[in-house]
């Protein structure tokens, strides 16, 4: 079975070149539209989304990022996990917070943020645009949430850069399906050697591919320093959900 909308979710690569130009506003707001019917958990519609416009703010998460393509051409939005608008809904009819301080709510806020974000990508490809998810928006979890001015009971979960494509990246080597689905249960027997082939398909990717040339494979990446035990400023991504009001118990 193949249609117009799996292929292209079958040929996704996340572009980070973009040409110099904003997407038009009828693009813009059919994405937004897309977003916005996205499936929510209980119909709470938990998330909001922020369109950076302004150059300050795209400069400061540019640097948050350490990404040269964030926030530079194109069209930045960040998505938000947006338990305060139901809070100020409960407080103005007269009632507590109730659950809304909980990580349960707080992962359906989340979950709908991420719904709605990966929308939003799968129909940009679809109108031939280009996009890249950015978690690097949390390499500073506090810097982030004053630059964008965010009230408590909220926290940015995921950004999306969308534009015209000024690159054609090679598609990359997922994890092979015997490696990603089981029947009924998760097998608690692994051996790495499970992943030999896997990571010669990677490593050859890595060896051809037209930008950033290396020899590299997916074990040694996990292997690698970005999982290595050690302190950074996305640890204090817990500490921030507390003092936005998230997660308390």
């Amino acid at each position: 079975m193949n249609n117009e909308t799996i292929q292209h979710q079958l040929n996704h690569r996340s572009i980070r070149a973009f040409k110099a130009q904003s997407l038009s506003p009828e693009d813009r707001n059919t994405l937004l539209e897309v977003a916005r019917q996205t499936s929510t958990s209980n119909f709470f519609q938990q998330f909001s989304i922020l369109h950076i416009t302004d150059e300050t703010k795209r400069q400061a998460i540019r640097e948050i990022s350490n990404q040269p393509y964030v926030g530079a051409n194109g069209d930045l939005f960040i998505f938000v996990a947006d338990l305060y608008r139901n809070q100020q809904i409960r407080q103005q009819k007269g009632l507590d917070d109730g659950r809304l301080h909980t990580t349960e709510v707080f992962f359906q806020a989340m979950q709908d943020a991420t719904l709605a974000i990966q929308n939003m990508l799968v129909a940009a490809e679809s109108m031939g645009l280009g996009a890249v998810l950015l978690g690097s928006i949390n390499n500073q979890p506090k810097r982030l949430v004053q630059i964008l001015e965010l009230p408590k009971m909220t926290f940015p979960v995921l950004g999306i850069q969308i534009g015209v494509p000024d690159q054609a990246p090679q598609l990359k080597p997922r994890l092979p399906l015997d490696q990603l689905v089981f029947e009924n249960g998760y097998p608690h027997e692994f051996s790495i050697e499970q992943l030999a082939d896997y990571d010669e398909v990677v490593q050859t990717y890595y060896d051809l591919r037209n930008a950033n040339q290396r020899i590299d494979s997916f074990t040694n990446q996990i292997a690698g320093a970005k999982l290595a035990d050690g302190l950074l400023q996305r640890d204090e991504i817990l500490e921030v959900l507390h003092a936005q009001g998230l997660c308390w118990r």
